[in-house]
């Protein structure tokens, strides 16, 4: 059996008095979209701030290729290949949407200008950041250069998906990539998961959208009270049943047994 790309066992994350994650396990596989629900309060988001550096778990491992990893920033997950796209997106408000897509990894200008004077190749920036919202149909951006804060919430939303799709070169992670989307920006999303999967890079998708889950994922991460619950085949069961499992209303033996 294939190892897993990227695997965690044992991550307990708490804040005071809640435990956020209780000895929680995840793995992920090669070239796969991994779905992961569950409730509200479930603990998603924890498991996956965790895995992208965002916050510093208590106790467990995380392993990257076979190798255990510690990251103490998201900068850290970044520079080794895993990008997220956080529910609050992680965009800067008053920054430009070139300057949000580039921001940390600025691209210079070739020769001594770039490379001494520390002159940045706007141009090329430019004319990369207008391709990759162009990827996702995001054309009503007239110009790539206004500022992030003068965009809708489904463009912004773009934004960030089409930045971590661009730089993401071991692991893409999108927490709630489509909640803020209209039907046509939200199939372009689909699209592009399924295109970044077709490239070899595995896709994480946290979600409350059921259909889209059932459309896209390989397998689904079912997350409760703060820990894995099961991991089960899409085609092999219902959207009640999924939903059924995610709230406590069966567990995995009943449905293995149905």
């Amino acid at each position: 059996m294939t190892e897993p790309l990227l695997k965690a066992r044992g991550l307990v994350k708490r804040y005071g008095r809640v435990t956020a994650l209780d000895h929680a396990d995840f793995d992920l596989m090669p070239g796969e979209i991994l779905a992961v629900i569950g409730d509200n309060g479930a603990g998603k988001s924890s498991l996956i701030k965790a895995i992208s550096g965002a916050v510093a778990p208590d106790e467990g491992t995380i392993t990257l290729e076979g190798r255990e990893v510690s990251y103490s920033s998201p900068l850290q997950a970044r520079e080794a290949g895993i990008e997220c796209v956080y529910q609050t997106l992680a965009l800067s408000p008053a920054l430009s949407i070139t300057d949000n897509m580039f921001c940390g990894r600025e691209l210079r200008k070739p020769g001594i200008m770039g490379r001494w004077f520390g002159m940045l190749d706007q141009k090329a920036m430019e004319k990369f950041a207008r391709e990759k919202l162009s990827e996702l149909g995001l054309m009503t951006i007239q110009n790539i250069n206004q500022a992030v804060e003068t965009l809708s919430g489904g463009q912004r939303q773009g934004v960030a998906v089409a930045r971590a799709a661009a730089f993401g070169s071991k692991v893409i992670i999108l927490d709630e990539p489509t909640a803020a989307l209209g039907v046509k920006e939200s199939r372009k999303v689909l699209d592009l998961i399924r295109d970044v999967r077709s490239r070899g890079t595995p896709v994480v998708l946290i979600s409350h959208n059921m259909p889209h889950v059932f459309e896209v994922a390989d397998r689904i991460h079912i997350h409760r009270l703060g820990r894995r619950l099961c991991v089960v085949d899409p085609k092999s069961i219902s959207m009640s049943d999924a939903v059924a499992l995610m709230t406590g209303a069966m567990r995995p033996d009943e449905v293995a047994a149905a």
